[in-house]
């Protein structure tokens, strides 16, 4: 899964949809860890202002398939890849096809950017800026969850591999 580059990892439903929001197309997609159900996965389309969501799994024999509305044959795929490429078609059992990929590389990209420094009148002095100081106590945990990150990456390659 890792590999994929629409892969989020576990960020959570909010994040998802304030991810998909940002992007604001109708038919922007990314997949996610389910918040709900260990090892399965979410696929995730805007449209019309609201996030679909749909779940993937691993059936025994190792195909993939999608939760889609009732009523339309479930569709299984050798590869993730090919589940995202058929439902890039209309008429799938989604809400729409899948038009604009959400990639977590630009969202990353897009991160950093929004982090870099600005020339701003703010005041600059190291320590004596309470904020600076509370910044720097926020980012130590995000080590720890980016190790945790790192290793539902792994599992999640291995499952997607």
């Amino acid at each position: 899964m890792e590999n994929l580059a629409i892969y989020h990892g576990p960020i959570g439903k909010e994040e998802g949809e304030r991810r998909l929001a940002q992007d604001g197309r109708d038919g922007c997609y990314l997949v996610r860890n389910s918040d709900s159900v260990p090892g399965v996965f979410c696929l995730c389309v805007l449209c019309k202002g609201f996030v679909y969501t749909y779940r993937l799994h691993k059936d025994e024999a190792g195909s993939w398939a999608a939760e889609t509305t009732p009523g339309v044959q479930k569709r299984y795929f050798r590869k993730i890849r090919n589940l995202i490429a058929a439902f890039q078609k209309p008429g799938q059992g989604i809400a729409m096809p899948l038009l604009y990929p959400v990639t977590a590389q630009t969202r990353a990209q897009a991160h950093t950017e929004a982090q870099t420094p600005s020339n701003s009148l703010s005041p600059t002095h190291g320590s004596s800026n309470p904020h600076h100081h509370q910044q720097q106590q926020q980012q130590q945990p995000l080590h720890a969850a980016q190790g945790q990150n790192n290793r539902k990456k792994k599992e999640a390659r291995q499952a997607f591999g």
